[in-house]
């Protein structure tokens, strides 16, 4: 269809319209008062224009005014589901209540321009609609009919090719002053810097909570998943039944754990209360350091200082930050000496994992994959530090933690 008919076609021309339309509602309310309706002067419907202002501008002090012409905004003004097509996701139109008095004063700046407009485009409306019977009328040989600004005289049937113009005009300053009213009311009623800044922090911890969930599934599954594996490899290889009852029995208790751990995580996507069971924390890292000694490492454990005294989401990053570290210690070295020391002073937690590094070992390590991210990405996020390198012929973890 040709472009200068094209908002014939569409839904939200005529949504506009009405929304448009619906706000003379007050200013001929108002001049049914006073000075009346009766074939009112131009200076007339100059007053009939001024006379609401005050009256708009008290409503706008309200906060939930704001909330009700965004509404009606996102609703009237802008593609959705009234308009038979898919509407914008943002149309950059708040529906939050003002907060603040320069959300009452832009409140006030579109109430006033939705009853001026809305005024203008209602007396045009019904003078192109009386030019419209006119033209009609004369058609059929009563010329006269309809009070239009123009007036038509004599008859014929010519008048009938005239009557789709003021239509198609119509239509056209509908679409154009609905289009003025969609781009004011992002302008005027769309959100103020206060809940940009807020639904940016909301976002922001949207993608903190996902990252977070990548990371408990990853370092969960990933860890027992490596111990499922080098167990079941030494089993095969040891083939000792009574190791092999071991070995069943510490893939089995991973297993429930990484079973408990993805159902925590779960529960957090569903958006439902979460389990009984508390995430795992560093009064657990003996059972960590059991896995790992039933998969062949050789662990050799330090811990000073009280564990307890250790906040709960720093004990809980620290937690996984060891486990994550230990499972690269199976996956990548295999069961090889490996040297844990957990310090825990007045400020500070210091957890340090080290291991010989074989050749293969150094190229798949020093890669730098998604756990080794994950390591200093949680230790950027507690205001700690990270560092994971080859040291001599050792692999080095070395994360310090603030306790505050």
């Amino acid at each position: 269809m040709p472009g200068p008919l094209l908002p014939l076609t569409r839904a939200v021309t005529y949504t506009r319209w009405l929304h448009v339309l619906v706000g003379a509602i007050v200013p001929f309310v108002c001049a049914a008062v006073y000075p009346g309706l009766t074939r009112p002067a131009l200076t007339d419907w100059l007053l009939i224009a001024a006379l609401p202002v005050p009256l708009v501008l008290a409503a706008a002090v309200v906060p939930e005014v704001r909330r009700a012409e965004g509404l009606q905004a996102r609703l009237m003004l802008f593609p959705g589901p009234q308009a038979r097509v898919r509407g914008e996701e943002d149309p950059g139109v708040s529906a939050a209540p003002s907060a603040s008095w320069s959300d009452r004063a832009r409140t006030g700046g579109w109430l006033v321009l939705r009853l001026e407009v809305g005024l203008a485009v209602a007396l045009v409306t019904g003078q192109l609609m009386a030019l419209c019977l006119s033209l009609a009328g004369a058609a059929a040989g009563h010329p006269g009919v309809g009070d239009a600004p123009l007036r038509v005289s004599g008859g014929g049937w010519g008048y009938a090719l005239l009557v789709p113009v003021p239509l198609l005009a119509l239509v056209a300053l509908a679409a154009g002053a609905g289009a003025l009213m969609a781009e004011a009311a992002r302008r005027l009623l769309g959100p103020s810097a206060r809940e940009r800044l807020a639904e940016l922090e909301e976002r922001t911890e949207r993608l903190l909570e996902r990252n977070r969930i990548a990371r408990e599934l990853h370092d969960s599954l990933g860890h027992a998943l490596t111990l499922a594996v080098v167990q079941a490899g030494a089993a095969r290889a040891a083939g000792d039944p009574d190791f092999t009852g071991r070995a069943l029995e510490t893939i089995e208790e991973a297993g429930r754990a990484a079973l408990e751990d993805l159902e925590r995580v779960l529960m957090v996507l569903r958006e439902t209360a979460p389990p009984a069971g508390a995430r795992p924390a560093l009064g657990d890292a003996d059972r960590l350091l059991e896995s790992a000694r039933s998969s062949g490492a050789r662990i050799d454990a330090e811990v000073t200082g009280p564990l307890e005294g250790v906040p709960g989401p720093v004990s809980r990053e620290g937690y996984r930050i060891l486990q994550e570290a230990l499972t690269n210690v199976l996956r990548h070295a295999g069961p090889v000496p490996v040297r844990v020391r957990i310090a825990v002073d007045e400020a500070r937690l210091r957890l340090e994992v080290r291991n010989p590094l074989s050749a293969a070992a150094a190229v798949a390590v020093t890669g730098g994959g998604s756990g080794l991210r994950g390591i200093r990405e949680r230790a950027a996020l507690l205001g700690g530090e990270a560092r994971t390198e080859r040291d001599g012929g050792q692999w080095l973890v070395h994360v310090d933690l603030p306790l505050g």
